[in-house]
């Protein structure tokens, strides 16, 4: 019981502390840069939202529905740019992937009880093999994406680039999407 709800203080924190960022970055930008930082905003602060724990607060069973309507209807306008950029597929598998666990919150619910708890200890539930695809999925999304955190080795001679204000920093940006696709990786396996 004690491990769950740590985990759900922690994934609650980080996903909160990174769709604050990504709202931060949203007053920066413009366009398209705008748009995908406010859906990795919203993407925070639901994912901190579904992985609160309920020692702390039982939300109603139709929190659950509306979880799985507001992915879902920020996964429609996603499905044509999917079509043409792998950051768009992306935020379409993310939605997708919170109307899948904010739908297989009830169908656990019914169960008898006895069974595993996910983060925040929400009953488990789901699909196996869309679960394992899921998995797979934002593993490699996170191993890939880490990878490009690593800096690369400066070339001698080459000027250090102008300071960026810390908001529109793009490794921060791909920190954050790191840290949400690990966040989504906890709550896939805890479910």
């Amino acid at each position: 019981m004690y491990g769950a709800s740590a985990v759900g203080w922690l994934l609650m924190a980080l996903c909160g502390a990174t769709g604050g960022y990504c709202l931060l970055r949203m007053r920066r930008c413009a366009g398209a840069a705008r748009k995908a930082a406010g859906s990795e905003a919203l993407m925070g602060i639901g994912m901190a939202a579904m992985a609160a724990p309920t020692a702390v607060f039982t939300p109603p069973e139709w929190t659950w529905a509306v979880y799985a309507l507001v992915f879902g209807a920020v996964a429609l306008p996603a499905l044509r740019p999917a079509v043409r950029s792998t950051h768009h597929l992306h935020h379409l598998v993310g939605s997708l992937a919170m109307v899948y666990m904010a739908t297989a919150h009830p169908v656990a619910a019914g169960t008898s009880g006895h069974g595993a708890h996910a983060v925040g200890g929400h009953p488990a539930g789901g699909a196996p093999l869309l679960t394992g695809l899921l998995l797979v999925y934002y593993t490699v999304y996170v191993l890939r994406s880490g990878a490009r955190l690593i800096p690369a080795p400066a070339a001698a001679g080459v000027a250090t680039p102008p300071s960026v204000a810390w908001a529109a920093r793009p490794e921060l940006a791909l920190a954050c999407r790191v840290s949400m696709g690990m966040a989504m990786l906890t709550m896939l396996l805890a479910l």
